[in-house]
């Protein structure tokens, strides 16, 4: 009886080996991104990004974020990557939320690829440094006019193809300035001193809340509140001034915003509130989307 529980045993455990040397092992899995030189004639620097997500409601480059519903992440860096020729990513690329790609799951996937375009800055100190310009976004690389991107398209990971190649087609196209209004205007400077440090030119930009009856009174004097939060591309404080009432789809948070941002809309526009200026700041510099009013000579005014 002993001899034949141990000869079963040793049947078990012979499948069991075998089963698992029979397994294939997955190839470790590789990217190659690219642009044509009908998209970019010159070599670029920057940083190549790509973007795997489940989903496929909007495109992947909308779906990276800080939250716990963040799709997946990868970038390598580039310098002088010319057309036709290949960014890699692998599992030696830094990742997010996981770390590799020899992390990511057999699967289904929505891949796009984004190239951050970098400007070279031969700075007043002496320095030449690497940096993506702002160019009126606040400085997202998912949404910043020129930088390079792919129509997304579904692959799997873990199938035979390997390298999976992915090809920018597309350029990031320019932001459209928002209008003026009544009471909303936008307005735009270069500033001399932060053009001479940085060594081309650079703006400082600002929106103005005027008061009910501004033009009609162009002599008077008011008093100015500076508002500093962070970038925004038009008209911003803890509330917006929001000229219609709330859409029935909003809810929780977003409806109370919406709600006081609209009351806070009727009041001004009533003359229901002490008549004053009210700015709002934009200055993104290379670093970030603000420079937080910092009065120096690389985010100064």
């Amino acid at each position: 009886m002993r001899k034949r529980s141990a000869a079963g045993l040793l049947i078990v455990l012979n499948i069991i080996v075998v089963g698992s040397t029979g397994g294939q092992t997955r190839k470790p899995v590789r990217f190659e991104i690219s642009f044509p030189v009908s998209l970019r004639r010159s070599p670029l620097d920057g940083r190549v990004l790509l973007l795997l997500a489940k989903k496929d409601d909007k495109e992947p480059r909308f779906q990276i974020g800080e939250g716990v519903d963040t799709q997946q992440i990868f970038g390598a860096d580039v310098d002088g990557l010319s057309p036709s020729q290949a960014a890699v990513i692998d599992e030696s690329s830094q990742g997010y939320p996981r770390t590799s790609l020899r992390d990511v799951p057999d699967g289904e996937y929505y891949v796009q690829g984004v190239l951050s375009v970098y400007e070279t800055f031969h700075r007043a100190d002496g320095h030449v440094l690497k940096f993506h310009m702002d160019q009126g976004e606040g400085q997202h690389w998912n949404l910043s006019p020129g930088n390079l991107m792919s129509e997304p398209k579904k692959i799997r990971i873990g199938a035979s193809d390997n390298p999976i190649k992915v090809e920018l087609t597309k350029t990031i196209p320019p932001i459209a300035p928002p209008k003026d209004t009544k009471y909303v205007k936008h307005f735009r400077i270069e500033s001399k001193l932060l053009s001479k440090f940085w060594g081309r030119p650079m703006y400082i930009g600002g929106v103005v809340l005027l008061p009910e009856g501004f033009d009609e009174h162009p002599d008077v004097r008011y008093p100015v509140v500076y508002y500093q939060g962070h970038f925004k591309e038009s008209f911003a404080t803890p509330v917006e001034f929001r000229d219609h009432p709330p859409t029935p789809e909003l809810k929780d948070d977003d409806r109370l915003m919406a709600e006081c941002s609209y009351k806070f809309y009727q009041d001004w526009t009533a003359g229901r509130l002490p008549r004053m200026l009210i700015v709002s700041i934009q200055h993104a510099n290379p670093y970030y989307d603000d420079s937080y009013a910092v009065n120096s000579a690389n985010v100064g005014p």
